[in-house]
């Protein structure tokens, strides 16, 4: 066998292998914990337009100030935006506190 002829095939394999693969991307949205409802419901439709083109979600919290003193309201908020989420979403990683940040990331529902 004509080891360039089998190097090209390899080659060409790759390539078909490289366009069949689907690249995620994780896109990030920020809140704070006094944001609207008007806003919350707008960044949760932006969130579900990235979970419909097959993307993840990094939904972070950022807390000012004395506003780290009330985790508590950060931590409702964040569970409501992933209750709006729920029926086209998972949370992949469940709210957690990175600093002054709380985070949680959210990939689309696996389709039937």
């Amino acid at each position: 066998m004509d080891y360039g002829k089998f190097k090209y095939q390899q080659s060409k394999k790759l390539q078909e292998a490289k366009k069949k693969q689907v690249h995620v991307e994780v896109k990030e949205i920020k809140l704070r914990p006094k944001t609207d409802d008007h806003d919350l419901m707008f960044k949760v439709k932006h969130v579900r337009r990235f979970l419909e083109e097959g993307n993840k979600a990094k939904v972070t919290l950022v807390f000012r100030g004395r506003e780290i003193t009330h985790m508590d309201i950060g931590r409702a908020v964040i569970q409501r935006f992933a209750a709006e989420l729920e029926d086209i979403a998972v949370i992949e990683s469940q709210p957690r506190v990175d600093g002054r940040n709380m985070f949680m990331i959210v990939a689309p529902k696996v389709k039937k």
